[in-house]
């Protein structure tokens, strides 16, 4: 025979019960702020739209910005994948050692591709291109070297690294010398540091700039409100209770304004994407401005209801202590 559950405590069921009720109570109460106060934002349209819309450009501005910079970065990039390397072979490098050498580079991991020029093929290409076909007739012997150019992976296009495979290649035994045009390389990677900090601050202060606003369209309704807070601190109403609705229309103000800023980035980026390709075609170039992407946008759109939910939550904190009954 089964054994006999032992009976529950009364008291434990009704603790437990009542956990369920007040949870219950707290969804039921964020769902009708959630919605009465987006309702009350969409009975003022204008109002509303003229809030989020300040919101939008200063969430656009740096959201711009931060495009711009990937775009150069990406452009940065091709040109960095243009850069080559150039080894030029010594005279004395035998054919078995040269070829070996050539096997070893193609295995490292931080060259993407490497060309082999010969010596005629070298005496070739300069007599088509410098017209002085008549001169080199006359030499006796070929006066151009050997030449490997090399092209760095993309993870050794930049910095260290590429700074490293250009002294391996120089210090080589069969290397007479290497050359690279690194100013223009440290030049591009200072530009965009600076950049990107530039776009950092300047976020940060658009950031703060929207917490006032956000704050300051918070407490005008705090005030226009205020006779009905007195009411329901009154009937015991807590400050937890009164502060609910204020946060959620700081988050519909945030989220309506990313995804305004939104359409603002794409109507812009829609409307530079024309000149910007026929320009890239005539640098015989496949560059095609970049908007962000869907992860990206989405961070946009809850990074700006974070910022109107912090910006009512400051407001709220500092005017809600204010308003006491007497």
């Amino acid at each position: 025979m089964r054994a006999k559950e032992a009976p529950r405590p009364q008291g434990a069921v009704q603790s437990k019960t009542q956990w369920r009720d007040r949870l219950a109570s707290w969804q039921a109460h964020h769902s009708t702020c959630a919605l009465e106060s987006l309702l009350r934002l969409l009975r003022r349209p204008l109002q509303s739209f003229l809030t989020w819309l300040v919101i939008a450009v200063a969430t656009a501005l740096p959201a711009t910005l931060y495009v711009a910079l990937q775009n150069v970065e990406s452009l940065g990039y091709q040109w960095q994948d243009s850069s080559q390397i150039s080894v030029f072979i010594s005279a004395d490098a035998s054919d078995q050692a040269l070829t070996q050498w050539r096997d070893d580079l193609r295995s490292r991991d931080d060259i993407a591709e490497l060309t082999y020029i010969s010596p005629q093929q070298a005496l070739d290409e300069f007599r088509t291109h410098s017209g002085l076909g008549d001169v080199l007739d006359d030499l006796e012997q070929n006066p151009l070297p050997a030449v490997l150019l090399v092209q760095p992976s993309l993870a050794a296009s930049q910095g260290q690294p590429l700074q490293g495979l250009l002294d391996t290649l120089q210090q080589h035994p069969l290397s007479d010398d290497a050359r690279l045009d690194m100013l223009w390389v440290q030049r591009l990677e200072q530009l965009l540091t600076l950049a990107s900090r530039a776009v950092f601050f300047f976020a940060l202060l658009l950031g703060l700039g929207l917490l006032l606003v956000i704050g300051n369209t918070i407490r005008l309704a705090i005030e226009s409100r205020r006779d009905e807070i007195l009411v329901v601190k009154l009937v015991g109403g807590t400050d937890a209770y009164v502060r609910r609705p204020f946060l959620y229309t700081g988050l519909w103000y945030g989220l309506g304004g990313g995804v305004i800023a939104l359409v603002l980035l794409a109507l812009g980026l829609n409307w530079l994407a024309t000149p910007v390709s026929q320009l890239a075609n005539l640098y015989q170039s496949d560059f095609s401005l970049q908007g962000l992407s869907f992860i990206a946008s989405l961070q946009l759109v809850l990074l700006a209801g974070l910022i109107g939910l912090a910006g009512a939550w400051l407001a709220v904190g500092r005017h809600l202590a204010a308003i006491k009954p007497r």
